[in-house]
């Protein structure tokens, strides 16, 4: 039982993917922390069903990849009903062979309200937990702190909170801060979580119309019984849907058809947002409360949990100047990925015949870089193509993968081809060349070369092995916590 006016380190207000993220990174750290979410039960929709493969990356760091990998599945190819009768089957995108730089190379599909599950599970297995039925009503800050009033009456005082609680964000709106962009209120759609016969789960059926508008679709999700429903809302019917009305739906597209349960069920209006600044003083917003996107393309929990990633390990230093780098890396992030799901619900709505298509290789996320941003040090005389700023790609590593030495909440300095060199504090993996050659490929290295690779799994510093002396200096820009034992 928490007493009132308690004083706690951090507090994360929304516990969905991102909210959820963010505390088990810190849990990992040992950060003390509180996690309110003001629902009384867990989220049981299946929503943001997407996980891209540099998400994939992220989960494989917190320790909970096994889970998603048992509990999901790859996307299904998509079944075109043409309104002609005909019957034509293909991938959005064409599967991937995995590489050894790139293990999780496909998008993975898993309800959202599992995805929570599983995270929950892993903040559970930390000592943390969900504060359920907890919303917050107010937020002031001053030299002393930042002031919460809860819903249950009680006031808390915070070092630093970070609003995590959606579109509608509670804190974004007690912070003033804007929410440039637009909604389309005419493109209206539907998504139910249904359970049905008469159809079967191979594939993601989808219906269009003359002209190739979109009419119905329904998805199998994997470890469930259910299929995600998805419709668009025309006029002014937006009801709250029954299983006569959706039965009546179905049932005027494909005959045959029945539904035998309705779950969760919610509207969805093009929403298209996102704020100019992610930091006011002491308070944080991260996901949906930062940034809105069209659910095309599977952008949006992905960028958010991302968020939580690059705010988690630096929250836990408390460094000031450290933490004004998370606007400062994630803000061109979001407006980035905002651009491309926009441009992807747009051939939606126009029906053009490439409208479902998702090949483009950005939204795989792995690309995504920190080039050029305030913790990227490239120093060395002749860089290769992986810099400063990139993801650290996997590879094979003598016994074990890179993968695996980067696990957990620690930097890693990786030494190619260099002398024995040690840093107080920092975990060191010296790489020598092999036969096989999978690290100096992946990493682009021809020369003795030091990399410094942050806690979120982004190289930070990279040196020629001769100029070990700038990894002491980044070191205490970025004041690592020490390596667990």
């Amino acid at each position: 039982m928490f007493t009132e006016s308690q004083f706690i380190e951090i507090v994360i207000v929304g516990a969905g993917p991102t909210g959820l993220t963010l505390a088990v990174e810190l849990a990992q750290r040992g950060v003390p922390h509180r996690l309110l979410e003001r629902s009384p039960n867990p989220f049981d929709g299946s929503r943001g069903k997407g996980l891209q493969p540099r998400t994939l990356e992220v989960l494989d760091d917190l320790g909970v990849i096994d889970g998603f990998l048992a509990n999901g599945a790859l996307y299904p190819p998509l079944r075109i009903h043409r309104p002609d009768g005909q019957q034509i089957d293909w991938r959005m995108d064409e599967l991937h062979e995995a590489t050894p730089d790139v293990p999780y190379p496909n998008v993975w599909m898993i309800p959202q309200w599992r995805t929570c599950e599983l995270l929950a599970a892993r903040l559970a297995e930390l000592g943390g937990r969900v504060e359920a039925d907890t919303g917050v009503t107010g937020l002031t800050q001053d030299d002393t702190g930042v002031h919460l009033t809860l819903s249950t009456g009680e006031t808390v005082t915070a070092r630093y909170v970070v609003g995590a609680d959606g579109g509608r964000s509670t804190i974004r709106r007690a912070l003033g801060v804007g929410f440039a962009g637009e909604t389309h209120e005419t493109q209206r759609a539907l998504i139910a979580d249904v359970r049905l016969t008469g159809l079967d789960r191979a594939a993601w059926h989808v219906w269009p119309g003359e002209g190739q508008q979109f009419r119905l679709g329904l998805c199998p999700l994997p470890g469930t019984e259910d299929f995600q429903l998805t419709a668009p809302v025309t006029g002014d019917d937006a009801a709250e849907p029954t299983q006569e009305s959706l039965q009546a739906l179905v049932s005027s597209i494909q005959p045959g058809i029945t539904l035998t349960h309705v779950g969760w069920s919610s509207f969805f209006r093009a929403n298209i947002r996102m704020v100019d600044r992610y930091r006011v003083g002491n308070v944080f917003l991260a996901g949906d409360a930062a940034h809105v996107h069209s659910p095309a393309g599977g952008q949006g929990l992905n960028t958010g949990i991302q968020d939580a990633y690059n705010l988690g390990w630096k929250l836990a230093t408390g460094d000031d100047a450290l933490l004004d780098t998370y606007e400062a890396e994630r803000l061109p992030v979001a407006a980035g990925v905002l651009g491309i799901s926009t441009k992807l619900h747009n051939r939606t709505v126009e029906g053009t015949e490439d409208a479902m298509r998702r090949d483009d290789p950005v939204l795989r996320q792995l690309a995504l870089n920190y080039r050029g941003g305030p913790l990227a040090e490239e120093h060395r005389r002749a860089p290769g193509l992986v810099r400063a700023g990139d993801r650290a790609p996997d590879a094979p590593c003598g016994p074990v993968r890179i993968f695996d030495v980067l696990r957990g909440p620690h930097p890693t300095l990786l030494a190619f081809d260099a002398p024995e060199v040690s840093f107080p504090g920092l975990k060191v993996v010296h790489i020598a060349a092999s036969s096989e050659g999978h690290a100096h490929r992946a990493y682009d290295i021809t020369n003795p070369t030091l990399l410094l690779v942050r806690p979120d799994n982004y190289i930070g510093c990279a040196v020629d092995a001769t100029e070990p002396a700038a990894i002491d200096a980044y070191l205490n820009r970025i004041a690592p916590p020490k390596v667990p034992a």
